[in-house]
């Protein structure tokens, strides 16, 4: 069986993608080697490098670090969507005078690194007189970035939807804010959820960038961790456990963030079948909207108990 886009492979480039499959086996296995003896070689997993690591102190502060490392993202995060839809609603306008500004504003936020924001922030507003505490700078930061980002993602999600979802709206009898609300932005959002998804964890991993402003998160305290000699410097074991904890903050923050768009698909699906009380495919875009106002503005009842 083959497609348009893909041809299933005959004998000989069976043959040659196991060929290459197992040399690129091979080499990812020889670095990971020798990073692993160099790392053997140079006593960096020695009794004496881990030992910093056997006191209860240590895993106190890196539980606290762990936990302003989290604080941070939490509000960064909840921020950067308020903006990203702000932005997004405004950089759809059909106001020149209001889409102007707003594209200005995305596009100079997004050409902006974090970090220099964080700089202009923490070590650019004492100049003038304003004093700002590191974990505000931070949040600041990744909110600015990251909600520009957001926005362009939003707008394109709206922009990719057919433009007979939006006429059926206004067809019913909708206003553009009620087109946006019921229509546009929950099919956007679940469209877009895997990048929204993927945005988020980027955010994460940025909260890193706080220790240079001496936000004292994750990497700040493993810096200091790893200058302390009175434990052998254990600069790349508390590297290595600052990194674990890192993919496992991600892969939490995906397998959340995951459950929510099943959640999303498949009430979105199921109140639109039930509200419409006809299948989602073979209607025609005006049925289906009014069954996807009907689903979000009228619940169905529970029944409990025949009251």
């Amino acid at each position: 069986m083959s497609s348009v886009l893909y041809d299933v492979p005959g004998p000989r480039a069976i043959a040659r993608n196991r060929v290459l499959g197992a040399l690129t086996v091979l080499v990812v296995a020889a670095v990971v080697g020798f990073v692993l003896w160099r790392l053997i070689d140079t006593g960096q997993f020695t009794a004496e490098k881990w030992s910093a690591f056997t006191y209860t102190n240590v895993w106190v502060q890196i539980g606290l670090a762990t936990l302003r490392t989290l604080g941070a993202f939490a509000a960064a995060a909840v921020g950067a969507l308020a903006l990203g839809f702000i932005l997004a609603i405004g950089r759809m306008s059909d106001h020149a005078w209001v889409r102007w500004p707003f594209t200005a504003i995305v596009e100079v936020l997004r050409a902006i690194p974090v970090l220099i924001f964080m700089f202009l922030l923490y070590y650019g507003l004492p100049v003038l007189g304003v004093r700002m505490d590191p974990y505000w700078a931070v949040v600041i930061a990744l909110i600015a970035y990251n909600g520009s980002v957001l926005a362009e993602v939003i707008r394109a999600g709206v922009e990719s939807l057919p433009r007979g979802q939006s006429e059926a709206g206004y067809a019913i009898g909708l206003r553009k804010a009620g087109v946006m609300r019921l229509v546009l932005m929950p099919q956007a959002i679940r469209a877009m959820m895997p990048v929204i998804i993927a945005q988020l964890v980027v955010t994460l991993k940025d909260t890193a960038l706080g220790f240079i402003i001496t936000y004292p998160e994750l990497l700040f305290y493993a810096k200091y961790l790893g200058s302390q000699s009175s434990v052998g410097s254990p600069i790349v074991p508390a590297t290595i456990v600052v990194g674990i904890i890192y993919i496992g903050l991600c892969l939490v923050l995906s397998a959340v963030a995951t459950a929510v768009e099943k959640r999303l698909r498949r009430s979105g699906s199921a109140g639109v079948a039930v509200a419409g009380g006809a299948p989602t495919q073979g209607g025609t875009d005006t049925e289906l909207i009014v069954a996807q106002v009907n689903a979000t503005e009228h619940q169905p009842e529970r029944s409990d108990g025949g009251r």
